[in-house]
């Protein structure tokens, strides 16, 4: 079993001695990973706020959860990837999604296209950045993209590039995860463009043991070789675990059984939590846990128990 270590996803605070304090902040508190999304909202960019956040830290990682792929050419992700592992001594994960928001892509002109043509994209697009942080020149010749002899510039600091992580609740993402990424991020399937009660119901038990066979199946000979990520969308420190599942279930489109084992929420003490996450390892494999702002404090004493164990 890998050790567990915990993620939290930020969006600000946007000013300039909000962000690296908060960033100081995760570290001292021991998290693994600060990470930014990739959407056309108010929250900070991804690549120059994980830069920052780099500046004020030693040890925090960084990483995308995630870029969208139709918002930015591999070729310029690739170098902008390298180029912050580099500036960061080592410290940056790579999170690649085919897009899911409708209001970016309404609120832009860019065109949503459809999930297989989104997917096959974004597909093409991790052989073009590992290919771009190998020795050499790269020449791809593909139906999204064409590169020519072009050799990819600062090579990143982790010997053969950052992590790639790939994830989403969709069969073609997951197993293209599984056969691409180095770390394979479980979330529900968002394929109605927004985050609504339509979405929970396919994050419960059931679901998330097709989900790992679909993993297991396309990993082949590397799934022992995968990270298992999760994305938590509801986490609540409280002494009356099952008063709260009650009653936030029905609004999830979840009866309450399911809303006390699903891997997208966390309800309990602190100790509660902690078993919760063993048993979720044990069935499923996830080792990985991504958390929001929100949780940093709260949750922090399940990240001083569990992290590295």
């Amino acid at each position: 079993m890998r050790p567990f270590r915990f993620g939290v996803q930020c969006k600000g605070p946007v000013d300039p001695v909000g962000w690296p304090a908060l960033a100081r902040e995760v570290e001292d508190r021991g998290w693994s990973t600060l990470t930014v999304a990739d959407h056309l909202d108010e929250a900070l960019a991804p690549i120059p706020g994980l830069m920052a956040a780099a500046d004020a830290t030693t040890t925090l990682r960084l990483g995308t959860m995630v870029l969208a792929n139709d918002y930015r050419h591999p070729v310029v992700v690739a170098k902008e990837a390298a180029t912050l592992d580099v500036l960061s001594g080592g410290r940056f994960e790579l999170g690649l999604g085919a897009g899911w928001m409708a209001s970016d892509y309404a609120s832009t002109g860019i065109a949503l296209d459809r999930p297989r043509i989104r997917v096959d994209r974004l597909d093409e697009a991790v052989h073009v950045v590992r290919g771009l942080w190998a020795d050499g020149p790269l020449s791809w010749r593909g139906e999204h993209y064409t590169i020519d002899d072009l050799d990819g510039r600062p090579l990143p600091a982790t010997p053969g590039g950052p992590p790639i992580v790939v994830g989403g609740g969709g069969r073609r993402v997951l197993e293209l995860a599984s056969r691409r990424a180095d770390v394979v991020a479980v979330n529900v399937n968002l394929r109605a463009g927004v985050i609504d009660e339509r979405a929970f119901p396919d994050g419960t038990p059931e679901s998330t043991d097709r989900k790992l066979e679909w993993i297991r199946h396309a990993a082949g000979d590397r799934f022992d070789d995968l990270e298992i990520q999760v994305r938590v969308h509801l986490a609540m420190v409280t002494d009356d675990r099952d008063a709260v599942i009650e009653q936030l279930a029905p609004s999830f489109g979840l009866t309450a059984e399911q809303a006390s084992s699903t891997p997208h929420a966390l309800i309990g003490t602190v100790e509660e939590i902690c078993d919760q996450l063993q048993e979720r390892r044990d069935r499923w494999g996830i080792t990985y846990i991504g958390m929001s702002a929100d949780t940093i404090e709260p949750f922090t004493p399940v990240v001083t128990n569990l992290t590295g164990t």
